[in-house]
């Protein structure tokens, strides 16, 4: 049984004290770390995002956030994870939202693009140590490094940023949680670059947005991990 307590609230400081040094890591890691092991074994960046990035970033996203729970008295349990955590069983009204929410994100992101193109011409919004070429032959184990990486990328932030975090920022910021969540998200991927972050705007607060209303972490999973996911593939087998 979990020794259950009642929900301690996490303002702006407490916010940003998780946020600030989780945003500093990946910038460190990305910055220094990622193109060094590049440069010393001559393999492409994009396969030691997916390693340094899992391992070195993600994982330790999950490592604090059941901390956290720990501290306030959880264990990861199913009770724990339906009710501290908010990943519960899906509505067909949550599975609307989160369409939705994917078709505005695709829609805004777009017009963004597009926006940009016109202000500083054809650019390509991928930071470097995520740059890479579609996928040919003799390369497409790196799906097999990809697959791990995925799943801890979309579990970290979701499990860390919506299910332990957002609700203790509810009991502080009410109906503009999401602004103040938004913002916090958009902070931990500086390091990807202006350009990449201002196309990301639209998914960092519609999604934070969505997940408030449906009170369900795992919309943020849908739609974090759908937009993710199938771009990367796309991207891989040259789709676009």
């Amino acid at each position: 049984m979990n020794k259950v307590t009642e929900l301690k609230k996490l303002g702006f400081s407490g916010s940003f004290a998780i946020y600030i040094p989780a945003a500093i890591l990946m910038y460190c890691l990305t910055k220094f770390l990622i193109p060094y092991l590049s440069e010393v074994t001559g393999q492409e960046t994009i396969l030691f995002w997916f390693i340094v990035g899992g391992i070195g970033i993600f994982t330790p996203l999950i490592i604090t956030g059941i901390l956290i729970l720990k501290a306030e008295g959880y264990k990861i349990s199913k009770s724990t994870w339906i009710g501290r955590l908010r990943f519960r069983r899906i509505t067909k009204q949550d599975l609307l939202w989160s369409f939705a929410g994917l078709i505005l994100v695709g829609i805004f992101s777009g017009l963004i693009m597009k926006l940009l193109e016109l202000v500083v011409g054809p650019f390509d919004p991928s930071p470097s140590f995520m740059s890479f070429e579609p996928l040919s032959k003799g390369r497409y184990w790196l799906l097999f490094v990809w697959a791990p990486y995925w799943i801890l990328n979309i579990l970290g932030e979701e499990f860390l940023w919506r299910g332990v975090l957002l609700p203790r920022q509810e009991i502080v910021f009410g109906k503009y949680t999401w602004i103040v969540h938004g913002l916090g998200w958009g902070l931990f991927h500086v390091a990807f670059g202006w350009q990449l972050l201002i196309n990301l705007i639209p998914l960092i607060f519609i999604q934070s947005y969505i997940v408030q209303k449906t009170k369900n972490s795992w919309v943020g999973v849908i739609m974090h991990g759908g937009l993710n996911g199938p771009s990367f593939l796309a991207i891989s087998f040259g789709l676009i």
